[in-house]
């Protein structure tokens, strides 16, 4: 008997590196050992005091039941104190704070909860790909705007107004942005602030990356104004090395938490109160676990650059997150090619830009998430086949 999938599903495809994945494991069973600078998933374990707390806390007889769909309140203080330590930013725990299974899953609540069919949303092309199937999800519309290298990634705004805003009911946006790896700056979040509350647009910041290889992390909700126009989402993945326990947060006003969450609390039942405790403690590191952390991905990233040389292509050497782009060299049609070029000669996966937006197809993306043997191994590789080519 065949079931017709739903109409929202239609025009959502599977995640690029779900299926990519899986070919990755096909060709590895055929013997060709890929090495895979593609994702995004840090290969570093926690600070050793957060998996202590996890077990000591495990192993207490009555924390295994349901949790808060709100979170422990030990959780939120310690994301409220947090905000507050390093962005400078002062949030309510009790009414301004979610705790979330992920940032990714406040992307699609924050979808589910304000859009339906007819509304729009702005989504940067380039951007995270989660973006546009949340949407979709929702039977919005969404609407792209082309972020370029000569406005330093950031949207034009002026360009936005002049092209018309009718029916425009939110913006995702994300600093520093994935996969460009480009910052904002104070002004620019005062201006799409001020955008916002001009179009009564929402305002939807995206925020994981801000402590990776970043000097001067920043938060939107720093602008006067922000709480009224914007909800913010962060992430334990990056920061603290947490992505498989799957921990995020989400900062908005009140009323906005509460509706979010009647969306929210259908979904799940809240996370293990272990993990909530440890990410607790993750959240009370010292600034000495970023620079240790950031130590580490600097070096990696000089041999990312030097894997883009070889490749002849082009970067921006300020650029910030767990990821270095870079523009392909004129030799190559688009990104597409390059990838596959390396990916079937050298036995090497690097992502194609073109799977963030067509604004992306003439760039790559290399992750900081392998060790520097690994990208020595990949540097051989490749600079073998640039030889016998």
């Amino acid at each position: 008997m065949q079931i017709a999938v739903a109409k929202r599903l239609e025009q959502t495809q599977e995640y690029y590196f779900s299926k990519k994945l899986r070919e990755i494991e096909s060709l590895n069973k055929a013997g060709k050992n890929i090495i895979n600078l593609a994702i995004g998933s840090p290969d570093l374990p926690p600070h050793p005091t957060v998996v202590q707390e996890l077990v000591k806390t495990a192993s207490l007889n009555n924390v295994h039941g349901y949790q808060s769909y709100k979170g422990s309140p030990i959780l939120r203080e310690a994301i409220a104190n947090w905000y507050k330590k390093y962005y400078v930013v002062t949030v309510d725990p009790a009414t301004e704070v979610l705790p979330l299974m992920g940032s990714k899953e406040g992307i699609m609540h924050i979808c589910m909860t304000y859009l339906q069919a007819g509304d729009k949303v702005l989504i940067p092309n380039p951007g995270y790909p989660t973006y546009a199937s949340a949407v979709r999800l929702s039977e919005a519309t969404a609407i792209p705007y082309k972020l370029s290298e000569t406005n330093n990634w950031l949207p034009d705004l002026q360009a936005l107004e002049a092209n018309g805003l009718q029916g425009v009911k939110m913006m995702w946006i994300n600093y520093p942005h994935m996969p460009t790896g480009a910052k904002a700056t104070t002004a620019f979040f005062q201006d799409i602030i001020a955008f916002g509350k001009k179009h009564n647009i929402l305002i939807c910041h995206d925020n994981p990356y801000s402590f990776i290889l970043n000097e001067e992390p920043m938060s939107i909700m720093r602008v006067d104004g922000a709480m009224d126009v914007a909800i913010e989402l962060n992430s334990l993945s990056k920061s603290v090395n947490m992505a498989g326990w799957r921990v995020g947060m989400m900062i908005a006003k009140a009323d906005r938490i509460d509706e979010i969450l009647r969306f929210k609390s259908n979904m799940d039942s809240g996370m293990f109160f272990p993990v909530q405790a440890a990410a607790a403690k993750a959240l009370s590191l010292d600034q000495s676990w970023y620079d240790e952390l950031n130590t580490i991905y600097k070096k990696r990233r000089e041999k990312v650059f030097a894997i883009m040389n070889l490749l002849g292509c082009s970067y921006q050497k300020e650029q910030v997150g767990l990821f270095v782009w870079a523009k392909v060299s004129d030799q190559y049609k688009d990104s597409y090619e390059l990838t596959d070029s390396i990916l079937y000669e050298a036995n090497v996966f690097i992502t194609p830009g073109g799977i963030f937006g067509d604004a992306g197809t003439q760039y790559i993306r290399i992750s900081l998430c392998a060790t520097e043997e690994t990208f020595d191994r990949a540097f051989e590789r490749i600079q073998k086949l640039s030889t016998n080519t």
